[in-house]
């Protein structure tokens, strides 16, 4: 399950991994209190990126697939990888610091990655024995 929350809300053992996914460490916060399990800076926008962006709700569509082609790096993969592996096991909020909850980073990354989620179950669900299938819609149907 993905998630996603303000790093300066009161974290919660309901967070399960918190990944801080800002370049820039949130002003004014402790590590202790924001207590994140993993800042990753590789699958946070460019400087340059974040600078053009500004979190104008106008350029939001161009901000998404700029941010997409950002993250086809091998790092930023190898991330998003491990977090959609955590994600298909248990809880992960994707923290952020900035106001503009809905038009964040943490926001596309949030649907980027409950697509994958939804996408790799489906896959492995395609991949169980038809027989096995068969039975559990029977089951459903009593």
């Amino acid at each position: 399950m993905i998630a996603t929350k303000r790093v300066y809300e009161p974290s919660s053992r309901d967070d399960g991994y918190r990944v801080l996914v800002d370049r820039l460490w949130p002003r004014g916060l402790s590590k202790a209190k924001a207590r994140v399990d993993l800042w990753a800076k590789a699958i946070a926008p460019s400087t340059e990126l974040r600078q053009w962006y500004g979190h104008d709700p106008e350029k939001w569509r161009e901000f998404q697939k700029r941010y997409r082609t950002e993250l086809a790096t091998p790092e930023a993969k190898a991330v998003l990888a491990d977090l959609l592996r955590r994600a298909r096991q248990g809880r992960v909020t994707l923290v952020y610091s900035s106001h503009a909850a809905d038009i964040s980073n943490a926001a596309a990354l949030e649907r980027m990655l409950k697509r994958r989620v939804h996408r790799a179950d489906r896959e492995s669900a395609d991949d169980r024995p038809l027989g096995n299938t068969l039975r559990s819609v029977r089951r459903a149907r009593r």
